[in-house]
C-alpha cells in the first residue's frame, strides 16, 4: 500500500476513490490498485536479500564507487523501461513495479560480477563454500536485530500511509501525504550514504582498537549529514508552492502539499540526524536496543499520537504526518543522547570480543587464500 501511493500518488486521484470509501475500511479502488502493484513487487523481495549484503560486503572494505556507478545507470534504463512498460504496453500500476524489481535484480548481479571479477575483491572473495556457514548461528542472532530493527522503522512510514486511507477525504490526504513521503524519501537517501559511512568507519575503529577516532567520526558524519539536511529543508520550503507539481497537477493536491511543507522540513532535518545514529548503533552491535526504543516511539507514541490527531481532532493528513513526526523527534532524542553519552573505550573492548568469537574462522579462510 504504502509503496504504491509513495510511487504513483496521481494513480490514486480519482472520485471514485472518495465515493468507493467506506466505514469498513480502505476503499475497493485503493486496495485493488495497492493488491496489484505489490503483485509485481514480490521479485524485489529476493532481490532485496541478496543485495543488502552484496552492498555491505563491498562498503566494509570502502570500495563504493562501483554501487554506485551500477545504481546510477540501473536508474537510467529503469526509468526508460517503466515508461515503457506503463505507457507503450499499457501495463499500468503492475508494469512500474515488474520494472522496479527488475532493476533491483539488475543491481544485483551487476554488482556480484563486479565481486567474481575485480582485483580488490580477491583476498575476500573466494568462491562460494560451506565455510559460509560457520558461526552462521551467532552472525543470524546479529542479523535478526537489524532486520528487526530496520523493518520497524520502514513499517511505520508505511502505516502511516495505510492510516491516511482511512480518513474522511482519501483521495488528497493520501495524494499530499504520498508526495510529501515521496519528497523525504528522495532526501533521506542522502542520509542513509551518510548512514552506511557511519556504520562501517565506526566498526572499524573500533575493530582497529581506536576509540577517540570512533568518537571523532560520529561527530563529523553527524554534523555534515545535519548540515545537508538543514540546507535541503530551506530549499524545500522556499519551493513549496511548486513541490506537488512534479508528480500532479492538482491545484488542490498543490495547496494541500504546501500547507504540510513545513512538516516535510522537519523531517527532513530529523532524518538528518537519525539514520546517521542508527548507523551508529549498527556499527556498535545496539541493533537490538534500537528496535525496543522503535517500537515505544513509532508505535506506541507516534501511531496512537497520529492517529489522536487526525481522527479525534479532524486535522486529517497532516495530523497523521504530525503523530509521525513525534515518534521521529522522540527517536532521535534517545538515539542522541545514547550515542554522546557512550563510554568508547567500553565499545571498543565489545568489538574486540565480537572479533575473538569469530577469528577463528577468519584465519582459516585467509590462510587458504595465500
Amino acid at each position: 500500500m504504502g509503496t504504491e501511493s509513495d510511487q504513483y500518488p496521481a494513480h490514486l486521484s480519482s472520485s471514485a476513490t472518495v465515493a468507493g470509501h467506506g466505514d469498513d475500511g480502505e476503499s475497493p479502488e485503493i486496495a485493488g490498485a495497492a493488491r496489484l502493484y505489490v503483485v509485481g513487487l514480490i521479485p524485489q523481495i529476493f532481490a532485496y536479500a541478496a543485495n543488502f549484503p552484496i552492498q555491505k560486503f563491498l562498503q566494509a572494505q570502502s570500495i563504493v564507487a562501483p554501487s554506485a556507478y551500477i545504481s546510477a545507470a540501473t536508474l537510467a534504463a529503469h526509468v526508460a523501461l517503466s515508461w515503457f512498460a506503463v505507457y507503450k504496453l499499457g501495463l499500468g500500476l503492475l508494469g512500474a513495479s515488474l520494472i522496479l524489481s527488475l532493476s533491483w535484480w539488475v543491481i544485483v548481479l551487476a554488482q556480484f560480477a563486479y565481486i567474481v571479477v575485480s582485483d580488490r575483491c580477491r583476498l575476500t572473495w573466494a568462491g562460494f563454500s560451506s565455510k559460509a556457514f560457520s558461526g552462521l548461528p551467532e552472525f543470524l542472532q546479529l542479523s535478526a536485530a537489524s532486520a528487526v530493527m530496520l523493518c520497524l522503522e520502514t513499517w511505520y512510514f508505511q502505516v502511516t500511509v495505510l492510516i491516511a486511507g482511512l480518513l474522511k477525504d482519501p483521495e488528497i490526504a493520501l495524494d499530499s501525504l504520498a508526495v510529501c513521503m515521496s519528497i523525504s524519501g528522495w532526501v533521506f537517501m542522502v542520509s542513509v550514504g551518510f548512514n552506511a559511512a557511519a556504520s562501517v568507519r565506526v566498526s572499524n575503529e573500533l575493530g582497529a582498537g581506536n576509540p577517540r577516532a570512533a568518537a571523532f567520526s560520529v561527530k563529523v558524519v553527524t554534523s555534515l549529514s545535519l548540515i545537508v539536511a538543514a540546507i535541503i529543508a530551506a530549499i524545500v520550503m522556499c519551493l513549496r508552492e511548486y513541490l506537488s507539481y512534479v508528480f500532479t497537477q492538482g491545484e488542490e493536491v498543490a495547496r494541500a502539499v504546501s500547507s504540510m511543507t513545513p512538516l516535510l522540513a522537519v523531517t527532513i532535518v530529523l532524518n538528518g540526524i537519525q539514520p546517521v545514529l542508527s548507523g551508529v548503533a549498527v556499527g556498535c552491535g545496539w541493533q537490538a536496543f534500537v528496535a525496543y526504543v522503535n517500537i515505544g516511539c513509532y508505535y506506541i507514541i507516534g501511531v496512537p499520537f497520529g492517529c489522536v490527531l487526525g481522527f479525534h481532532f479532524d486535522l486529517g493528513a497532516m495530523g497523521i504526518y504530525g503523530g509521525m513526526i513525534v515518534g521521529l523527534f522522540v527517536q532521535t532524542l534517545i538515539l542522541v543522547y545514547v550515542t554522546f553519552r557512550t563510554d568508547w573505550n567500553r565499545e571498543v573492548g565489545e568489538a574486540k570480543k565480537r572479533l575473538n568469537k569469530w577469528g577463528d574462522i577468519a584465519k582459516p579462510l585467509l590462510a587458504n587464500e595465500d
